[in-house]
């Protein structure tokens, strides 16, 4: 079985093992592959498998490597992969679910809190020697904002979703959900499930979690920026197409909104031209809710058990078109 990794280094720069990847079979590990059809066809060559992460597998590549039975996506999301031409083509398609919702919520809750308690930016000021020449005992020159009472308007409330609203409840916090139908775990955190209008309306903080497709694509617009109250806060760890980065940052200058905190952006790696990097109350992190070690690890771990399984006839976490 000859099994070729494409683009190994997000997931794994060297702190986890590929031994359990390489004891399947003929194992060729790149860190890094140009999306260019060439390099990535001549990488594959004529490989069973080939493990992706950001790299595209289109049809015309499927057919320039004949020998491919196999596509496993580092990823819960696949749409690097042209999952119908896979199918007529008899490939079989995989990902991995669910192996970052802690490490999220978590990262969501860290933004938020940020936003609210401004940690950092404090911190720096008493390095800058501020406290030092302080008259007063303390001093504080950004609001801070208790949760308490509050409540967090959470669009998409999947797992990711309810696992933020919990972290939220626990803050004392009242949680409206929107975008999933209602279930019974779901029905066990929210204090309500509402639609999209009536969640921008009554939300301090509104966290989106929803995946993107057509109807979700910038879902937060200036038509729904404006149903949102003054200075409510956005935190945005999903995808960042469900923003429209031109309406958010006129809102963030305009004192509309209180703040946002992005852990994504519509294009990645951040453009220069990104009109959200000089926006008021803009807090950016780099797309890295999900890169905790755990959850890595995990990732790992369910994509050499997806390789196994359809290797052993037993596929698992199989995509289909």
């Amino acid at each position: 079985m000859k099994i070729v990794l494409l683009d190994g280094y997000t997931v794994n720069p060297g702190d986890l093992s590929y031994a359990p990847l390489e004891a399947l079979g003929d194992v060729v590990i790149y860190d890094y592959t140009p999306n260019d059809t060439d390099q990535v066809c001549q990488r594959i060559g004529d490989a069973d498998a080939v493990l992706v992460n950001k790299i595209v597998m289109t049809a015309e590549r499927m057919d320039r490597c004949p020998n491919l039975k196999y596509i496993g996506v580092q990823a819960t999301g696949y749409n690097v992969v042209d999952t119908a031409a896979a199918k007529e083509r008899g490939i079989v398609v995989t990902n991995v679910p669910a192996y970052s919702t802690p490490s999220v919520a978590q990262f969501t809750l860290a933004l938020l809190l940020e936003l609210t308690c401004h940690v950092a930016h404090h911190d720096n000021a008493v390095k800058e020697g501020r406290w030092c020449s302080c008259r007063d005992f303390c001093f504080w020159d950004m609001p801070v904002m208790e949760l308490d009472g509050k409540t967090m308007g959470i669009i998409g409330f999947g797992n990711i979703g309810r696992a933020v609203g919990r972290l939220a409840k626990a803050l004392g916090m009242r949680v409206l959900a929107a975008g999933s139908r209602p279930c019974e775990a779901g029905l066990a955190i929210a204090d309500a499930y509402v639609d999209v209008d009536t969640l921008l309306r009554e939300s301090d903080v509104i966290s989106l979690h929803c995946p993107l497709f057509p109807q979700t694509h910038h879902i937060i617009n200036a038509e729904n920026l404006a149903k949102m109250k003054d200075g409510a806060l956005l935190v945005n760890t999903a995808r960042g197409p469900l923003v429209d980065q031109d309406a958010l940052a006129e809102a963030l200058n305009s004192g509309k909104l209180g703040g946002a905190a992005l852990d994504v952006v519509e294009v990645e790696p951040m453009a220069e031209t990104n009109p959200l990097l000089h926006a008021k109350n803009c807090m950016i992190t780099p797309h890295i809710a999900w890169a905790s070690h755990e959850a890595r690890g995990r990732l790992l771990d369910t994509v050499i058990g997806n390789l196994k399984g359809w290797m052993e006839g037993t596929p698992q976490n199989v995509v289909h078109p």
